[in-house]
């Protein structure tokens, strides 16, 4: 998985286990007692497994993502985490606009294919693709669609916040979600009487 998807917060009682200075300092490229705590808790976190996807000028790209959440409903925004350093990044700040698709438990290849080290034309090799308004490709069989702008850009330590204006929604109601969970995938499934 992308490490968007491991994104997550962390909690007072465990910043109070992790006192010492040495704990927030990473070496190498080596994790941190800290840094491996927060990704532990964080997997317990359910998220739903979401493409996001952009094209324009700069090109058509898309990475798998669990770090995505409403943020207002006047006007509709959301946000989306992205890692600087991810090899999509450049395509998604300079384009500014993007399609969160939210996955079906039949989508959980497609999730590792976007995440995973495929090219981005092998990546929108699989799957059935349109557009809405902003242009980005929009999964045909996604269970939800967000077709938005992005109106704010900010960074905070290895990632950028990305505060995205939806401009469109394409949303098919009886679908099931694919959550990513204890570092796996799950169905969450609508209970019906």
């Amino acid at each position: 998985m992308n490490t968007v998807i491991k994104e997550s917060q962390v909690t007072q009682s465990s910043l109070m286990k992790h006192k010492s200075k040495e704990s927030f300092t990473s070496t190498a490229g080596n994790l941190t007692d800290m840094q491996q705590s927060f990704r532990d808790a964080m997997s317990n976190l359910a998220a739903a497994v979401n493409i996001i996807t952009t094209e324009g000028p700069a090109g058509r790209a898309g990475f798998t993502a669990s770090a995505v959440c409403s943020v207002t409903d006047s006007p509709p925004t959301l946000l989306v985490c992205l890692n600087r350093s991810a090899s999509v990044y450049h395509f998604f700040k300079e384009n500014m606009v993007l399609c969160v698709n939210t996955l079906a438990l039949e989508h959980k290849d497609l999730s590792g294919v976007f995440g995973g080290k495929k090219s981005l034309e092998e990546r929108f090799e699989q799957g059935s693709w349109s557009t809405l308004s902003t242009g980005s490709p929009v999964l045909e069989d996604a269970s939800i669609s967000f077709d938005c702008k992005i109106k704010l850009i900010s960074s905070v330590g290895t990632h950028d916040i990305l505060i995205c204006e939806v401009l469109d929604i394409k949303h098919k109601p009886d679908c099931d979600s694919l959550i990513y969970f204890n570092r796996d995938y799950h169905q969450l499934s609508k209970c019906t009487n």
